[in-house]
Formats: structure tokens, sequence, C-alpha cells
């Protein structure tokens, strides 16, 4: 299940798209709309129904969430932009790493 969440999700969203990968959920975080992908198997596929949605790629962010531990990371091929300065799969920009944060919080926890 991929799903784009633009406000707080509820139980049985989260449930669902937490049942479909084991607990430990992949998003793609436009932080300039401060909405998010979640779920899928590739972050790539979630930056797809972004892109289609109206986001710019320069505002999307791969990372995840294992909701049994609530640990976030921010790790994914979609993340290497030389051109934005982040030679990593890592994001780097400690600032952008906090933004990104503060929104999966406030849409999935």
């Amino acid at each position: 299940m991929l799903l784009i969440i633009r406000q707080r999700a509820d139980g049985e969203i989260l449930k669902k798209v937490v049942e479909d990968l084991n607990g430990y959920v992949k998003v793609v975080v436009d932080v300039r709309r401060k909405i998010l992908s979640a779920g899928g198997k590739l972050h790539v596929d979630g930056e797809k129904l972004l892109l289609q949605g109206g986001s710019k790629q320069a505002d999307l962010w791969g990372g995840g969430i294992d909701f049994e531990t609530g640990e976030i990371d921010l790790d994914s091929m979609i993340n290497l932009r030389p051109s934005q300065r982040n030679t990593s799969r890592e994001v780097l920009d400690p600032n952008i790493r906090k933004e990104i944060e503060v929104i999966i919080h406030n849409l999935l926890r």
C-alpha cells in the first residue's frame, strides 16, 4: 500500500501501512508542502506519486520509520543529489533533517 498523507494519519490508515511492510514504513517527504508518501517497497515509487501530485524534485527526501522502535532513518537512493550538495544516501543538512523529522512526527505519530 502506498498513500499520500496530507494530515495526521488516523490509526486505521497507519495500521494498514505498517502491516504491509512488517512495521517499517518507507516515506518520501515533501519539505515545502509538508506532506509525505508512506508505504511501498521502493522510495522511488513514493517519489513518483508525489511528483505526479505536484511536488518538486528538489523538495523530496526519502527515509523510513520503524514503528516498533520509533526510530527514523533518512537513508535513500533518492537523496543522492550532488547539485543540492547532498553527496550521500543520508540527508546531510541538519536543518533539512530536522524538517523531515518534524513532518514525519506530525503526520505519522
